[in-house]
């Protein structure tokens, strides 16, 4: 192969890597192949890429030798300091007017980092969250790249070609400058771990409450995956509640203690620094805490023993339909939570970020793409103002329609002693966001009267006054004390 003939280089060829190298060799781009250990690209071009037009590199100054220009390089490898080292080795070998794509799950602070770094060397930066796994990354994963906007016309081609599709259109666009496309990938995976606590949660309630075996949960999952509640974790759950090994299950064998990288964290975090009410996704992180508490909690359920009633008396049909309808309403809050927090970032960073087009990017390709998002696209297309998913007709009708089976099945999951705390953290959310007045006021005057840190009359909003509670306390307010 002659120098200078490859469309794009891409660094780090674990299981993602290399199936992206492939899924752009299917769409006709000519990738050039790099590894840190560097026998890791003869054993990938003897191997996978074998028959390919792939090429390997045994240098970084090989690789960039070999490559069109502008020169087009991805990363996928470790978040923090894995890219910093690359980015440093690269700027060197690279000129203005080169691009580098970091495609790891990175910090969104990180990528606003590199990009203004990179933009005083004139080399344009692209933070870009992949999602779909490695079956998503070797047939269409959904593409969520943000950065430096001059780089979108050199590398829209190529992420568009190997996007999955919904329908005709790629679920990939540009999302945003800086580290925009990062963010949205992190909301992504706060709500992926939404809606995996929730199905859990349907789980539990159908295994504990109802006594379902695996294949009556399996085939409630599969009617589920009909309607409504069509997703992809829907259908691989369905999948693993009937997977065997030798004759038995291997579900009630794995150890209840889940793991976590840190992109829930991230958007709870997030959600923390902007003062979005993000519940759902914040419980579902915790959630995962308290299932690591393993032991503990094995001591526990022997000194505790809960309410005496632990199983479902009622009409069990009716109830598997109100645990679906409870998880629908659910998931409903969870996605309009986590598109407020992305509302919230666009305000502040000064971002114009296209909700649709986003709810477009998850509709195929990433671990939560469902059928629901199409709803969602919709919805924002028309009215790209809308401020919370809930006030849309469509969703506004659903939890209507939703809303008795939902407080039955907390109320239910409470007196049998069953947790379900997205489930519940979802429906105090609604309950919230619908209160015309809430207790707020009194915490307002509990913080004037201990702090004097004042408060607003609801006849004169905007105006912040402080009150001599004990008579004794002065008349002072917090605000006006100067040092």
């Amino acid at each position: 192969m002659a120098e200078k003939s490859a469309d794009i280089a891409l660094i780090g060829l674990a299981v993602m890597g290399q199936n992206l190298i492939l899924n752009m060799n299917d769409h006709g781009f000519v990738v050039c192949a790099f590894n840190r250990t560097v026998e890791k690209v003869d054993t990938f071009l003897a191997n996978e890429a074998k028959g390919t037009k792939v090429i390997g590199a045994k240098s970084l100054e090989d690789m960039v030798s070999k490559l069109k220009k502008p020169r087009r390089v991805m990363l996928l490898v470790k978040a923090g300091k894995a890219v910093d080292d690359f980015v440093d080795k690269l700027v060197p070998l690279l000129e203005k007017g080169d691009i580098i794509i970091d495609g790891g799950n990175s910090e969104y602070g990180d990528t606003t980092r590199r990009c203004k770094d990179l933009a005083q060397k004139g080399i344009h930066f692209v933070g870009s969250g992949v999602s779909g796994g490695e079956d998503g990354a070797r047939y269409g994963p959904s593409l969520m790249p943000g950065g430096t906007e001059a780089a979108w016309p050199h590398i829209k081609e190529i992420f568009q070609g190997i996007a999955a599709k919904s329908g005709k259109e790629p679920c990939c666009d540009w999302v945003g400058p800086e580290g925009a496309g990062h963010f949205v990938k992190m909301v992504h995976n706060g709500i992926e771990y939404g809606d995996m606590q929730l199905i859990c949660e349907a789980y539990h309630l159908m295994k504990d409450a109802l006594g379902m075996q695996q294949d009556e949960m399996s085939y409630v999952l599969e009617e589920w995956n009909k309607g409504e509640l069509e997703s992809f974790l829907i259908e691989i759950t369905r999948d693993i509640l009937r997977y065997k090994e030798n004759g038995e299950y291997l579900l009630p064998k794995i150890r209840d203690s889940a793991g976590q990288k840190g992109t829930g964290k991230w958007t709870a975090i997030s959600a923390l620094d902007y003062g979005v009410p993000v519940t759902l996704i914040g419980e579902a992180v915790f959630a995962r805490c308290l299932s690591s508490l393993q032991q503990e909690r094995v001591q526990a359920s022997k000194r505790f023993a809960g309410p005496a009633k632990t199983k479902y008396e009622g009409d069990k049909k009716q109830f598997i339909q109100d645990i679906r309808q409870a998880l629908y309403a659910s998931k409903i809050v969870s996605y309009a939570q986590g598109f407020m927090l992305m509302r919230e970032a666009a305000r502040e960073f000064g971002w114009k970020l296209n909700y649709g087009a986003i709810a477009l990017m998850w509709r195929g390709g990433c671990i939560i793409r469902s059928v629901f998002l199409g709803n969602i696209k919709e919805a924002f297309e028309k009215n790209p103002d809308l401020s919370n998913l809930l006030l849309d007709d469509f969703f506004h009708k659903a939890i209507e329609k939703c809303q008795a089976s939902w407080r039955k099945v907390v109320s239910t999951a409470v007196l049998l002693g069953i947790p379900t705390p997205a489930f519940s953290t979802a429906l105090a959310f609604f309950d919230g966001y619908r209160s015309e007045r809430l207790p707020a006021n009194l915490i307002q005057a509990q913080r004037d009267y201990f702090g004097a840190h004042t408060y607003e009359l609801l006849s004169n909003p905007g105006k912040f006054i402080h009150t001599n509670w004990t008579g004794h306390g002065g008349n002072v307010s917090s605000t006006t004390y100067q040092v």
